[in-house]
């Protein structure tokens, strides 16, 4: 349940196998007893090591009174080639009887069933629950292939999926906090200056007599200075702009008309010859 362990790995280690008093606790696997055949070191939790150097030292205490009562030499550390665990070759056996016992059912509602190998899914399921990585859970579970990490030995039910949604940003509806909107107009960031700066309605008629006085079309708005050339694109030509016809105007004026300006400008009037703007009901 703490390391992922198969039934045949978890036979093969023993107390020789096993780093308890270092930095890093772990098991060393055998390139021959491992599924993979590359050999593996397992690491093991602090509190898992914990666990094991007590059972170790229940069975040197156990040694040290048989060969009193044998009248042998009493050892002081267990031999390296002493299997850590007995895994009885009926282990799916005993656990069934087990299962019964504590009332758990040997299959759930999926049809899925609980035995031995189970526990290394668990394994794999509590590690994606609890926050893993996924490349991190393929490595702790040994595996070459992702999928197999994610797909088989992941159960997606039993993770947090609604939990996980608390890592999104807040998206308020009521739009930015009080808060920020206080130091957006403080720092002059909040768009105060967009009215001075934004032309309006009578700035825009002053402009364009000043620009239909630049002009010389008597009166019309980016008209030609020839009589009777009109500003419509009648002619196949791109209509004059305020920019063509009132360069020096701008330059006086130090004001920089939008695009939004002359679209807005366009939209509401049909410029007509001889400075006789008529409404086009747009």
């Amino acid at each position: 349940m703490l390391t992922g362990l198969r039934k045949a790995e978890l036979a093969s280690l023993t107390v020789g196998q096993l780093e308890l008093d270092g930095p890093a606790a772990y098991a060393t696997l055998h390139a021959a007893d491992e599924k993979a055949r590359r050999g593996a070191k397992v690491p093991l939790r602090a509190d898992l090591a914990a666990d094991l150097r007590a059972w170790l030292g229940e069975k040197l205490a156990a040694a040290q009174d048989r060969a009193r009562g044998a009248g042998q030499a009493i050892p002081f550390r267990l031999p390296a080639d002493t299997p850590l665990f007995t895994v009885p070759a009926g282990l799916v056996r005993i656990l069934d009887r087990d299962l019964k016992a504590a009332g758990i059912p040997k299959r759930d509602g999926r049809g899925w069933q609980v035995d031995v190998h189970a526990m290394r899914k668990t394994f794999g399921t509590l590690l994606s629950k609890g926050g893993v990585a996924p490349r991190t859970a393929q490595a702790a579970m040994r595996h070459s292939d992702l999928r197999l990490t994610m797909g088989v030995y992941t159960d997606p039910r039993l993770l947090d999926v609604a939990g996980a949604l608390d890592a999104l940003p807040a998206l308020p509806l009521d739009g930015v906090a009080a808060g920020e909107r206080q130091r957006a107009r403080a720092t002059g960031t909040d768009g105060a200056l967009a009215p001075t700066l934004a032309p309006t309605s009578a700035l825009l008629v002053q402009a364009g007599a000043m620009v239909g006085r630049a002009g010389g079309s008597g009166g019309d708005v980016g008209g030609d200075a020839r009589p009777g050339v009109s500003a419509r694109a009648d002619n196949g030509k791109r209509p004059p702009s305020f920019a063509d016809s009132g360069r020096h105007s701008q330059r006086a004026m130090r004001l920089e008309l939008t695009t939004s300006t002359l679209a807005t400008l366009r939209s509401t009037t049909e410029l007509r010859p001889h400075g006789r703007p008529e409404a086009t009901g747009q």
